[in-house]
């Protein structure tokens, strides 16, 4: 049996075990279902998570790579551009051919880049498997394109720029990156710096450097999640891809130093839209082992979530904010807490602004009272759970956990720690981070043709 077990460790790298990891009261931990985890002596890694979801699977292919990891000056928006690529085709399977596999299957098939991976997802029925194994591993080994292709793809990442760039909200997002961060890579969007995209025709060259240096298997996960035996899967993927050299290549992300002053920038906008106040304040990386992430989380849905005091006043009694949200982002190193607030009137700005502040400092102040904290929790619990209905939502919530903390784990880790918050912790946290030299301050007001 051992020698047996050594062999199977021979061929595959490393066999992981299930994931059923308890919460510390003995509650079951959040997500409900068992992973499965191999890893290739190439380093590609292969998750599976068998649920009862009769015919159908997900199939992620997660690439720990994002506008996080692109460090050369001048050559930002790559990431988001290999998303466009990675449809162009390949000798044996082109576009067109590539396509038509999709459609004959009835997939679900797409991609998103995100600050810190690039996930190609499809959702297709169970015994189609090999064949997705097949067609993926084809495009991430042997993708093909010429310099015509490549200057074709990256005058549609273009247009895709000015698209967005039609809503304020791009041109905010950019102002609080680059206004926010000095030094590291999350200061600019996923999509590149303007400059950057439109230089990016002239860039041939260095996107193959891009490609070769991270699309390489110690730096991919396959996932798939549905009506799927691990065993099966991992012959199929070892089969495929097995053969993939290794890249060994990195390089070194721009630590972020610590801000030392109030940041401010104002921008204008030249056709009517209701003002913007954008707040922002450096947080730690999304490691669940460090109890001022999962405290954050919580007073986020305590200061501004829609049950909270200040919700109800600014948005729904009064009615001098048309929106008022914060979001705490995963990412794989220290990045921010904002706070969104769209006012019904320019002249209302000032006074919303003043009133999130005196939310923060009284979350500072005071603890919240026990059963409200009770109920935050809940609700991230159970809201995190619900939305586990699909395969597809499975694969992608297993998928994140990976690219953001390199195991999946991490789910779990992250839900027992909300079970251990306390008051005391979001009143530490509050004060901590809710500083006036931690803070960055972008407006956005109408203003015709300044």
């Amino acid at each position: 049996m051992k020698r047996l077990l050594l062999c199977a460790v021979a061929v595959f790298g490393f066999a992981g075990a299930f994931t059923t990891v308890r919460a510390e009261d003995g509650r079951p931990p959040v997500f409900p279902y068992p992973i499965r985890k191999t890893t290739l002596e190439n380093g590609l890694g292969v998750v599976s998570i068998p649920f009862d979801s009769p015919g159908i699977i997900a199939y992620y292919t997660v690439v720990r790579t994002g506008s996080r990891n692109e460090v050369e000056k001048g050559l930002s928006g790559f990431a988001h551009f290999f998303e466009h690529m990675m449809f162009r085709g390949t000798d044996k399977y082109s576009q067109d051919a590539y396509n038509d596999v999709l459609k004959s299957l009835g997939a679900d098939s797409n991609a998103f880049t995100t600050d810190d991976w690039t996930c190609y997802h499809m959702t297709i029925p169970a015994t189609a498997l090999a064949k997705a194994v097949e067609i993926e591993s084809d495009r991430f080994r042997n993708l093909k394109y010429d310099e015509a292709d490549f200057q074709k793809e990256a005058r549609a990442v273009l247009g895709e720029y000015n698209k967005s760039s039609s809503s304020p909200f791009l041109k905010l997002e950019e102002a609080l990156s680059d206004t926010a961060f000095t030094a590291h890579t999350y200061k600019h969007t996923t999509i590149g710096f303007l400059a950057d995209i439109k230089d990016m025709p002239n860039q041939y060259a260095y996107s193959k450097v891009f490609f070769d240096r991270w699309y390489r298997p110690e730096n991919c996960t396959i996932v798939v999640a549905g009506q799927v035996d691990h065993d099966v899967l991992v012959d199929l993927v070892k089969t495929a891809y097995g053969t993939w050299p290794r890249g060994g290549k990195s390089v070194e992300i721009p630590q972020e130093p610590e801000q030392d002053g109030p940041r401010k920038a104002e921008l204008t906008w030249p056709l009517p839209t209701l003002p913007i106040l954008a707040l922002t304040y450096h947080t730690p990386a999304s490691d669940p082992a460090n109890p001022d992430v999962p405290a954050l989380r919580a007073l986020q849905q305590a200061v501004f979530g829609e049950t909270s005091p200040l919700y109800r006043s600014l948005v729904l009694d009064e009615q001098k904010a048309e929106t008022l949200t914060a979001f705490i982002d995963p990412h794989r190193d220290p990045h921010l807490f904002t706070i969104l607030a769209r006012g019904r009137k320019v002249e209302f700005m000032p006074e919303i602004g003043r009133r999130i502040r005196d939310a923060l400092k009284e979350a500072a102040e005071k603890p919240v009272a026990e059963d409200r904290l009770n109920a935050i929790k809940s609700h991230l619990r159970y809201a995190f759970a619900g939305e586990l209905d699909s395969p597809d939502s499975v694969a992608r919530a297993v998928g994140e956990s990976i690219a953001i903390n390199g195991r999946p784990e991490a789910l779990n880790e992250l839900y027992a720690a909300y079970d251990r918050l306390t008051p005391a912790d979001l009143q530490r946290v509050a004060s901590k981070y809710f500083t006036a030299t931690n803070e960055t301050v972008v407006t956005l007001e109408t203003r015709e043709s300044k």
